[in-house]
């Protein structure tokens, strides 16, 4: 698996794009890579111990194996749990793209793995002029969709597939996230989705009673990645 950075998006809000992606992060770290997880956006702050902290940050900070600032890990972090734009616009602040991939960047020179989490859903506005599906495209990486398994699930990945590959971009793979347990015919949603999205499923996340990313990871494969990283190194060499 030569190519070793990647964004994660998922077919909405709390999916289980950060589980995943700590997964990830879990499996390659364990294989001795030195990896790192990014959240370019973080909306939603708790202060815990005297300090603003926010849980899908540390969750991916505790998945790898690499120190770097919170800086370079989550450039913009807002306080307010609601939408990037509203949230920036609250507190006067304006997310731009320059420093996104600055940080990224910074990231890639000290890490073999890169794993970069998306907010939201693929298009979540980051302000009037710019979305997560525009720094999905600046980035250049390859994609891997995290799909919540409930009902309507099928229309939302198929959509963001097309989204997806209308920018591009490379969908990698995807991985499906047990988010309702009580979901009617989830075997047969996922062979419909296996058929139609084009993409080789990774993994399928159960819903757990205590998830981690230690426990989700051994419902992961990643080896399938090898398959689409020759294609997307090519695609980056080629935007380079």
């Amino acid at each position: 698996m030569t190519h070793r950075r990647w964004f994660v998006t998922g077919t909405d809000t709390g999916v289980g794009k950060t589980l995943a992606s700590s997964a990830m992060l879990s499996l390659l770290a364990a294989s001795g890579l030195r990896a790192v997880g990014m959240k370019p956006v973080a909306a939603g702050l708790e202060l815990v111990d005297g300090g603003w902290r926010n849980d899908d940050v540390e969750q991916l900070r505790a998945a790898g194996n690499v120190d770097v600032p919170l800086a370079l890990r989550c450039p913009y972090l807002l306080r307010a749990p609601m939408s990037p734009h509203l949230a920036a616009r609250e507190e006067g602040v304006r997310i731009a793209l320059p420093p996104l991939l600055s940080a990224f960047a910074a990231l890639s020179q000290c890490a073999d793995v890169v794993v970069v989490e998306g907010v939201g859903g693929f298009c979540v506005p980051f302000g009037d002029d710019l979305d997560s599906a525009d720094l999905a495209v600046a980035l250049g990486l390859p994609v891997i969709l995290v799909v919540g398994l409930r009902l309507g699930c099928l229309n939302h990945a198929l959509l963001t597939a097309e989204a997806i590959r209308a920018r591009g971009l490379v969908l990698a793979g995807w991985i499906a996230s047990a988010v309702e347990p009580g979901m009617l015919a989830p075997e047969a949603n996922l062979q419909t989705l296996r058929g139609r999205l084009g993409a080789p499923l990774l993994g399928v996340v159960p819903h757990l009673a205590e998830p981690s990313a230690a426990t989700a990871a051994r419902h992961i494969d990643l080896r399938a990645l090898r398959a689409t990283a020759a294609h997307a190194a090519h695609r980056s060499a080629a935007l380079a």
